[in-house]
């Protein structure tokens, strides 16, 4: 039996096996795809400290999970089943897709949030032909085309200016009269030519034959509808919690893990770390130090199951 199994291997589960490696505290991290998150797919990261110039950010998950590995953590490729809380035995049951169930006196939930898609006809279809949900990935595609950026947060914005350097044109739609982004990324959009934005708008639909060709937007003020012709869609409409496996006790109405200030859940050596708790203000920076926080609590909880 572990004392503890970190779930996600995204910055607060990284930094919950750094910190938790350093308290001496026997762990495994278990992560479904590679270590690193939503984190590996953002183009540059310019607001964590420690870096002076924008780092990439598979380069920064990169040193976090080179930092976990040398101080001894281990991280292994598997995805969870379910999660059960063995009240006989004062412990957890970890069940592990093809494998053997792993068990641990606490758990660390840090499996992070997924982008969250806009439900229209057309999106499901064109996935992956005009589709998608990651700038970086796919922005070379569009190299000389006109795009459209979908949302108006400070993912929509950063997305919206790495397509510049490819697309010809970028329209970025967004369903307010004002994006929602911080100050400095509005700035950059708005000084930049090769992108329009398209204010209280909605997509309706996205169109095409065999691939994307044009979106149909309606106005929310007016009630105009239009359709605007483009070669791709990138969507950035806000988050989903990756809670499907926590006891909905625990979940607030957004599905989001409610944690106190230390990242302890209502149940006993349950934690939650990281952008799939409640109040997350989904922050690199801030999911690092969920996790160093669920990690000492974790040590403290554990120490108290030892004295007991």
């Amino acid at each position: 039996m572990k004392d503890l199994v970190i779930v996600g291997a995204g910055p607060a589960g990284l930094s919950a096996a750094i910190y938790g490696m350093r308290a001496g505290i026997d762990l495994v991290v278990i992560e479904k795809l590679a270590p690193g998150g939503q984190v590996m797919t953002t183009y540059e990261v310019e607001n964590y400290p420690g870096f002076v110039d924008p780092v990439p950010g598979w380069e920064l998950m990169s040193f976090m999970e080179n930092q976990a590995r040398r101080l001894g953590a281990e991280i292994v490729s598997v995805e969870l089943s379910s999660l059960r809380r063995d009240e006989a035995n004062n412990c957890y049951e970890i069940s592990i897709a093809g494998g053997e169930p792993l068990r641990a006196r606490a758990v660390i939930c840090a499996t992070g949030a997924s982008l969250q898609k806009l439900g229209v006809p057309g999106e499901a279809e064109f996935t992956g032909r005009g589709v998608s949900y990651c700038a970086t990935c796919d922005a070379a595609f569009f190299k000389g085309r006109v795009t459209a950026v979908v949302g108006g947060g400070d993912t929509a914005l950063e997305e919206a200016l790495h397509l510049t350097r490819f697309a010809s044109k970028v329209y970025l739609v967004h369903r307010r009269d004002a994006f929602r982004g911080v100050k400095l990324l509005q700035k950059r959009v708005l000084e930049n030519g090769a992108i329009e934005p398209v204010y209280d708008s909605i997509v309706r639909s996205i169109n095409g034959s065999g691939k994307v060709e044009s979106i149909s937007l309606e106005n929310k003020k007016s009630g105009a509808k239009s359709d605007l012709p483009v070669d791709g869609v990138f969507i950035f409409v806000g988050y989903r919690s990756n809670t499907e496996y926590i006891p909905a006790e625990i979940l607030n109405d957004y599905g989001e893990v409610m944690v106190d200030m230390r990242m302890r859940t209502s149940i006993p050596g349950l934690f939650a770390a990281g952008d799939l708790r409640n109040e997350s203000i989904r922050q690199i920076v801030a999911a690092a130090s969920d996790g160093a926080t669920a990690a000492l609590a974790a040590y403290d909880y554990l120490e108290g199951l030892a004295r007991a």
